[in-house]
């Protein structure tokens, strides 16, 4: 099968693999038909991360079923399915609590698993023809009639849709709330995009590239430009001297100002723009350890944070991944119902064999590159 190879920084290749295939009573394999390339794939694509050369890239996922394990019940051939970004069992601890970004069987001795991530155990990705779903009948999540036609839509509830929402979430966004979103790529707007279906009364997204600030006011918001540094003092003004209800944060360690990478920029920042008492949801990417980082304390996984001033102002703060499947079912039906399109985001949309192109401009920040599919039938 043809798939997305790692090769080294700045190189990924579409070469052939051996094909995915059933390996448990308990998997499913998957004809993909469309695959994302991911803010988080950037990581791993600018040699910022442990991944090994020789894997198969790609955890935004959908396609159709095309065999299913012995034991796969529920799931059945034909079937249109997205799968979560996050690899789960179904009956560990975590999992029984919802908590499936950080199922504790799939990559042991780590809390949560993924396709074609590093760290995040030994799954190939789904930026390929084929792809395995292991406990296919937990994983997989069935797709309406109109599976096809939005396509496009249903195949961010793999990862950015459910990633955005769970910053809602983690923030503790309710009706009525203002909220300062970090971040304008696919993730930010995403939650911007949910905030909006939470009933918030006013969404600022912060960034510095005028394309993306374009989509999100496209989506609603209010755009805040930062390339002065004074995006804090902007949302202040915006809610009276008062701060956001809610922040968001959706840019991670590798957030850089002028050229320069600021690992903790976003997060004082919001600090400062969130109200005393606000919350402040973290899914932008963090790391334990970033040998790569030109700043001394990142390279250790640490951030010189305004721990006192969160205090001060009785802050809260959540962080982690998204468990998936505890937004995808709902945010499916919104799209079934024509209540979101979240497709509204995506700029590009390239064969399989492009996916070096799209990678490559996407992680140059081309103007206009503000999401990529990649279609393994064009």
């Amino acid at each position: 099968m043809k798939a997305v190879v790692y090769e080294g920084p700045r190189n990924v290749s579409v070469k052939e693999m051996p094909d995915a295939r059933i390996e448990k009573p308990t998997d499913v394999l998957v004809k993909i038909t469309t695959t994302n390339i991911c803010g988080s794939d950037l990581h791993m694509y600018e040699g910022r991360t442990n991944m090994e050369t020789g894997r198969i890239l790609g955890h935004e996922n959908l396609g159709v079923v095309v065999e299913t394990g012995s034991a796969v019940e529920r799931v059945k051939k034909g079937d249109r399915v997205c799968m979560p970004f996050n690899i789960a069992c179904g009956f560990c601890k975590n999992c029984e609590k919802g908590l499936t970004g950080f199922c504790l069987s799939t990559n042991p001795g780590t809390a949560g698993a993924a396709y074609g991530f590093a760290g995040m155990g030994p799954y190939s990705g789904g930026q390929a023809e084929y792809l395995r779903v292991p406990f296919g009948d937990f994983n997989c999540l069935r797709l309406p009639p109109d599976a096809e036609e939005k396509e496009n839509d249903y195949v961010l509830l793999s990862d950015i849709f459910p990633t955005g929402y769970h910053a809602t979430v983690l923030a503790g966004v309710e009706a009525g709330d203002s909220v300062a979103i970090y971040g304008a790529g696919p993730v930010g707007l995403m939650a911007a995009l949910s905030a909006q279906i939470k009933g918030a009364s006013k969404i600022m997204v912060v960034d510095t590239h005028a394309d993306r600030l374009r989509l999100a006011e496209k989506l609603g918001a209010i755009p805040v430009d930062d390339s002065d540094g004074e995006s804090a003092e902007r949302i202040l003004e915006l809610t009276g001297g008062e701060g956001a209800d809610r922040g968001c944060e959706c840019v991670g360690y590798q957030c850089s100002c002028h050229g320069r990478e600021v690992p903790n920029l976003t997060m004082n920042n919001l600090v400062k723009a969130v109200r005393p008492t606000g919350g402040i949801g973290v899914v932008g990417v963090f790391v334990a350890g970033d040998p790569g980082s030109p700043d001394a304390l990142a390279k250790e996984g640490r951030l010189a944070f305004d721990f006192g001033q969160l205090w001060m102002k009785g802050q809260h703060v959540a962080t982690g991944q998204a468990n998936v499947k505890a937004y995808n079912r709902k945010l499916r039906d919104l799209i079934a119902a024509d209540r979101v399109r979240p497709s509204q985001i995506i700029s590009h949309e390239l064969p399989l064999a492009k996916a070096a192109d799209g990678y490559r401009h996407f992680d140059e920040r081309t103007d206009g590159w503000t999401k990529v599919v990649l279609k393994t039938a064009a």
